[in-house]
């Protein structure tokens, strides 16, 4: 079978950008060399470099140029068919277009921040149409979920060095890995962003998971205030200081740790327990002994309690807590007006009956009796 005869299972796209054909379509292996991506008209429109191969001498080479063009075209949009479909927005109105641009030039990932005006204009039906494109409005990120799997985060690790004019290949993550630690001074963010691994506090993350912790801080915030959680450091498969880290890297200020308190308790009670000897006596390492049926401080098995840190609040927070606010300043103006009605009014002189005189008071009659009982004795 001819390579222009080829199916696309017989072509496959190498990590350093190499595109390999295989002539028998059972065999597992990559088979050969036959082109080379480059850098094309735009991030997700790559173009190609044909091989002089000896195998490949005899063919057209336009037609073969065509033939692996259109399956790297395939290929792309395969893999990447969410973010592919963003560019065909024409029936959708300007603010949906203007955000599947930007997450579709992102290669699927923005930060809220950079959209937000836009997004504060979106109706009902507008959200609904980016739901239809699968994108995601989240507290931070903008992006699109269904391109966490491996092969997506591969191909937009090429694809994105390859337009910047990386050396290929690009440092991926391991398939699968929910996070790991980077050296946040050195690590290009912008990379991991774009391959769904944005980073935070030294950690890289994979944005479903930085997404569910993201979510569950504002679902559990009050009052401006969040406590961490243990299943927030199980889900992005880091320590507990790790977890500190990264909430601390998104704007959220840590303002009160049980575990420093802890501390300093076990320090005074090491003090307490062991006072420094007078002259001439020997320091001995005595433990008192609990009283009995008094129950541990700690149970082996118990998590203990996490700090507490104050939420940051964005702007894509700022229309709920300006609309609480108005509500609140119009319940008051209104209780208000309620108290203040009459205050420009002239006051009334409310009549509640005749005038009382002196001797119809009950108090008045008794003396008068007692004056009379006087008298007679």
């Amino acid at each position: 079978m001819s390579i222009l005869d080829a199916k696309d299972t017989q072509f496959t796209l190498a990590d350093d950008g190499q595109i390999f054909y295989q002539q028998q379509e059972s065999n597992p292996t990559p088979g050969e060399a036959v082109a080379m991506v480059k850098k094309g008209v735009s991030i997700l429109k790559p173009d190609i470099v044909v091989f002089e191969g000896e195998s490949l001498k005899a063919l057209d080479q336009n037609a073969l140029s065509e033939k692996i063009k259109g399956w790297i075209e395939r290929h792309i949009a395969e893999v990447l068919e969410p973010l592919v479909n963003l560019d065909k927005t024409a029936e959708c109105k300007p603010s949906v277009q203007s955000i599947a641009s930007n997450v579709y030039d992102a290669l699927g990932i923005v930060p809220r921040e950079r959209l937000e005006e836009t997004i504060q204009t979106l109706d009902a039906d507008d959200r609904r149409d980016l739901r239809t494109l699968k994108i995601r409005l989240g507290p931070i990120l903008v992006f699109i979920p269904a391109l966490n799997k491996p092969a997506a985060v591969r191909l937009r690790a090429l694809l994105w060095g390859l337009w910047r004019e990386k050396d290929l290949p690009m440092e991926c993550p391991k398939d699968g890995i929910v996070s790991f630690e980077v050296d946040a001074k050195t690590v290009d963010k912008d990379f991991y962003q774009a391959i769904a691994y944005p980073v935070f506090g030294g950690r890289a993350i994979r944005i479903d998971m930085l997404d569910r912790v993201i979510s569950a801080v504002y679902d559990a915030a009050d009052k401006g205030k969040f406590k961490a959680e243990h299943k927030m450091a199980e889900w992005l498969g880091s320590s507990i200081d790790g977890l500190y880290e990264v909430l601390a890297a998104m704007g959220h200020k840590k303002i009160y740790d049980p575990a420093d308190e802890a501390s300093k308790e076990d320090a005074a009670d090491s003090v307490e327990e062991n006072p420094k000897p007078l002259d001439g006596e020997v320091e001995k390492d005595i433990q008192p002994a609990a009283p009995e049926g008094a129950p541990e401080k700690v149970q082996a098995n118990d998590k203990p309690e996490l700090a507490t840190f104050v939420l940051k609040k964005g702007k894509a927070f700022q229309k709920s807590a300006g609309d609480k606010g108005k509500r609140k300043d119009k319940e008051q103006g209104k209780k208000k007006g309620k108290r203040n009605k009459s205050t420009n009014r002239t006051p009334k002189v409310m009549s509640v009956g005749p005038e009382k005189k002196l001797e119809d008071s009950p108090f008045a009659v008794l003396e008068q009796l007692k004056k009379q009982s006087n008298e007679k004795s």
